[in-house]
């Protein structure tokens, strides 16, 4: 298992980039891009997916890091909902759907294994009474 040395060696960070990229290239189409509340709204959400694995990641603890990862895993959800608002509305294929739904749904399983690393894998940082850093 290679080291993950920057957030951008995250998968999950990756992949969601990429599903960023898709919303971004859907969404600047025919209806879709008259759309300004739906267009802005899953572009801002995709965007908070890579936003919270970056910022999670430079937190540095791992407490921090899960929370920000959970929060990326919810708007990851958030696109999915917002994808069907833009499949009812004909702003995209049931096709170009099942793409980005997908996308979405294995962007949850890369966050959900990797919160489930970070909770049972990592060791846990030694707990440090406060009389000791005070007297050191």
């Amino acid at each position: 298992m290679a080291t993950i040395e920057r957030f951008e060696d995250i998968q999950a960070w990756q992949k969601g980039r990429e599903l960023t990229q898709a919303v971004y290239r859907f969404s600047r189409r025919g209806e879709f891009a008259r759309d300004l509340a739906l267009k802005d709204q899953i572009r801002r959400t995709a965007i908070s997916i890579t936003s919270n694995i970056a910022e999670g990641f430079e937190r540095g603890g791992n407490r921090e890091f899960i929370q920000f990862l959970s929060t990326a895993k919810g708007s990851c959800g958030e696109v999915r909902s917002q994808l069907y608002v833009a499949l009812d509305e004909s702003y995209i294929t049931q096709e170009e759907f099942q793409q980005l739904h997908d996308r979405c749904i294995e962007n949850n399983r890369l966050i959900d294994g990797f919160i489930s690393y970070l909770k049972k894998d990592r060791p846990k940082r030694p707990k440090i009474p406060i009389t000791q850093i005070i007297e050191t």
